[in-house]
């Protein structure tokens, strides 16, 4: 019987902040557009851990069903460990999407009903990223789809919700955060090289090589927190960002360090503190703008 340890771990939290960052960065952007609602900030909140949550058992279940689990270095894979069947985990997937899907139409409800077609893109890129016959994830497409979804499409979507406006502020703020949010999924990506190589899983670091990876993991912080400076000069409490550059420094040392397994478990948890860091700090320096 699968334990609640299991699926906590299964549930992957490390990953977490890259939901809920953007929605920080969004009710930040939302305060400095003076359209803070706590409402919809709240429902926003759910929707994106909800989906978080889904899209990581999703790939499990998927992953797991392809056999391309079976010899991971990072946390435990539910189905690959064979610690839960694919029927459980995909229920527990698809009970993460129900309440995605539940906390979307009060969101709608209480916004506009134009974010019922934007969540249900959302879910359905989530599910076909290593779902369905033809997975982008394993085409080294996951990238770009963390960029959309967790920069673009979280942060726009968040201060819509509660704005009801399509702001330039907030199109802005989203790609430092969006970025932050990719470096996750390559950090993730650069460990499990070699293991996704081997049974065909075609991911953008495994088509790069690892060295370059390793480099587009380093441009990618550097790229995001340029992108901070640049917006505090027209708003410069948003430089409050930059206060958490200095959390980059390990993660990086063990990336460009040719860090490779266990070693950068520890750089993915770093990852995943810079991203959470600097959407506090930015999106309060947001809201004091």
């Amino acid at each position: 019987m699968t334990t609640a340890a299991q699926w906590l771990e299964g549930a992957r939290p490390r990953t977490l902040p890259a939901a809920l960052a953007p929605v920080l960065v969004g009710t930040g952007a939302a305060a400095a557009l003076d359209g803070f609602r706590l409402v919809p900030a709240l429902l926003a909140l759910v929707v994106a851990l909800a989906l978080q949550v889904a899209v990581n058992y999703a790939n499990d279940y998927s992953d797991g069903k392809r056999g391309t689990d079976a010899d991971r270095v990072g946390p435990m894979r539910l189905v690959g460990s064979g610690a839960a069947t694919p029927q459980q985990v995909l229920v527990a997937a698809m009970a993460s999407f129900a309440v995605a899907a539940v906390a979307g139409l009060a969101l709608a409800a209480v916004s506009s009903w134009w974010l019922v077609a934007v969540g249900a893109v959302s879910i359905l890129a989530a599910w076909t990223y290593t779902g369905g016959p033809i997975p982008y994830g394993y085409r080294a497409l996951g990238e770009v789809f963390v960029f959309v979804f967790f920069g673009l499409v979280a942060v726009v979507g968040t201060t819509f919700a509660q704005t009801e406006t399509l702001d330039g502020l907030a199109f802005a703020a989203a790609v430092p955060i969006g970025l932050l949010s990719v470096a996750l999924l390559v950090v993730n990506n650069l460990r499990d090289v070699h293991g996704d190589a081997a049974v065909g899983k075609r991911t953008l670091a495994v088509l790069l090589g690892e060295a370059r990876t390793r480099l587009f993991y380093t441009g990618l912080l550097v790229v995001a927190f340029a992108v901070v400076a640049g917006i505090g000069v027209v708003r410069p409490w948003a430089l409050l960002g930059l206060l958490a550059a200095p959390l980059a420094v390990p993660p990086v040392r063990t990336v460009l360090g040719g860090g490779r397994g266990p070693a950068l478990i520890g750089a993915l948890q770093g990852t995943g503190r810079l991203t959470l860091v600097t959407g506090v700090l930015f999106a309060l320096g947001l809201a004091l703008s």
